[in-house]
């Protein structure tokens, strides 16, 4: 196997279920940016729901019959992203509340793990891409925790909107990732 057929995920034939929660983020997080009418609670609710969603496909993800390498951080982050999706969709005060320090862990377990993810995938090219990536979601993750302690709502809203943008588009990447590779 060649150094460019290395992947820290392995791949899988269902990486398209993943691409379909990056592009669901994106949206929602475009959504939220162009009509913020919609209200905070309203976010903390749509968000909590994707959350759910984005959980259920991480853990179908690695609990699968052909589970690629790396599958345990597939199952920690799916029951954290649907722990805390609950979290958010169970009542609209809490959510409220809690919404900016949910996502902060949320963040910053994503970006240790992209952290790892390019420690282990030095060999192949574009590792720092990765380390890039893990560095940017943990600093976002960081922001949340500052806006929750402020409780600053606008900073909270446009965080999300950018945030959950640049996380669709961090799984959509990971999603190509995971691709079968052509035999051949």
């Amino acid at each position: 196997m060649s150094a460019l057929k290395l992947n820290y995920w392995g791949t899988t034939r269902y990486w398209w279920a993943i691409l379909v929660v990056g592009v669901l983020l994106v949206i929602g997080g475009f959504a939220y940016w162009f009509w913020p009418q919609a209200g905070y609670a309203v976010a903390s609710q749509i968000f909590g729901w994707l959350l759910i969603l984005a959980g259920v496909v991480q853990v179908c993800f690695s609990a699968g019959r052909n589970r690629p390498r790396g599958w345990g951080w597939w199952l920690a982050g799916g029951v954290i992203d649907m722990f805390i999706g609950f979290m958010l969709v169970r009542s609209v005060m809490l959510s409220e509340l809690v919404f900016p320090y949910f996502l902060a862990i949320i963040f910053i377990f994503w970006g240790i793990s992209a952290v790892i993810q390019s420690v282990s995938y030095r060999v192949g090219r574009g590792w720092w891409l990765y380390l890039i990536n893990g560095i940017l979601l943990m600093i976002i993750g960081f922001f949340f925790l500052e806006a929750g302690y402020v409780q600053n709502m606008m900073m909270v809203s446009f965080l999300a909107a950018l945030s959950f943008i640049y996380w669709g588009f961090s799984i959509a990447m990971t999603a190509y990732a995971l691709r079968p590779y052509e035999n051949g």
